[in-house]
């Protein structure tokens, strides 16, 4: 099976966060691609296969679980499409029949993701102690992903989080992961962001597109601008560009391919 391995939110290799794009010749079955997925242990695969002209479907799994939408794979993906077919425009269709629809713009991605909203949630200290974190500002809740919203004081702070991930797996159950985001300190980006994901994934992602379809929204409302530039400051580092139109989010990014080989099934 032909499989790539992308950095994806970066333009630099080695940075940004990786994914395996897998293109099987034929539909494989989940218990497999996870095997696959676990053996791979990025934070995700992505599994890509060509269904019409430019359209394919599309499948991720983390070393753990299948999930619904990864915004780094399918930016992963969408460079690989890009670069071994004249098309200029893709849809993917993901394991809820979610269109998802990716342009090439010059050296750079544009995917389109749907926009969820966030929800008011109870957080025990035992999480904040177990992130780290002294001062929050607000906390919120998406459902569709089960994530918990944290916004902190300051960049600085949110990038000198070291979470104590076992006690962070004890404060909660029945959720996804942790975003824990701040407004930038600096006039490049609007905003900062971590994402940790113990429950479901690694203990942190490198770089996370897919919290965009409910982290963009948030901001845009406390910031009133529809585009905004976000910095993730994991260890590897990201940056996209993002915008709101009405119920759909943008989120711009390039993507660096690292590997090229055949993995043997």
């Amino acid at each position: 099976m032909k499989t790539y391995f992308v950095d994806s939110f970066t333009n630099e290799k080695f940075k940004g966060n990786p994914a395996a794009v897998c293109l099987p010749d034929t539909e494989l079955d989940a218990d497999l691609m996870q095997k696959i997925a676990t053996e791979i242990g990025f934070s995700e695969t992505a599994f890509i296969r060509q269904i019409a002209d430019n359209k394919y479907s599309i499948r991720f799994f983390t070393p753990k679980v299948e999930i619904p939408l990864c915004g780094h794979a399918t930016l992963a993906s969408s460079k690989i499409v890009f670069d071994t077919t004249s098309f200029d425009n893709i849809k993917f269709i993901n394991c809820n029949n979610i269109e998802l629809f990716i342009e090439k713009i010059e050296n750079k991605i544009r995917m389109q993701f749907p926009v969820y909203d966030t929800e008011e949630i109870d957080v025990p200290k035992s999480m904040l102690d177990a992130l780290g974190i002294s001062e929050m500002i607000n906390k919120r809740y998406n459902p569709v992903y089960k994530i918990i919203l944290l916004e902190i004081e300051s960049a600085i702070a949110l990038a000198n989080l070291r979470p104590d991930f076992t006690a962070l797996i004890n404060s909660y159950t029945g959720i996804n992961g942790v975003l824990v985001t701040a407004i930038s300190d600096s006039e490049e980006f609007d905003f900062h962001y971590r994402y940790f994901w113990p429950w479901a994934g690694t203990n942190e992602d490198p770089v996370t597109g897919g919290v965009q379809t409910f982290l963009t929204k948030y901001w845009v409302t406390k910031l009133n601008k529809t585009k905004l530039n976000a910095y993730q400051s994991s260890l590897r580092t990201g940056i996209m560009g993002t915008e709101l139109l009405e119920d759909k989010v943008f989120i711009l990014g390039e993507a660096v391919t690292v590997l090229e080989g055949q993995l043997i099934l």
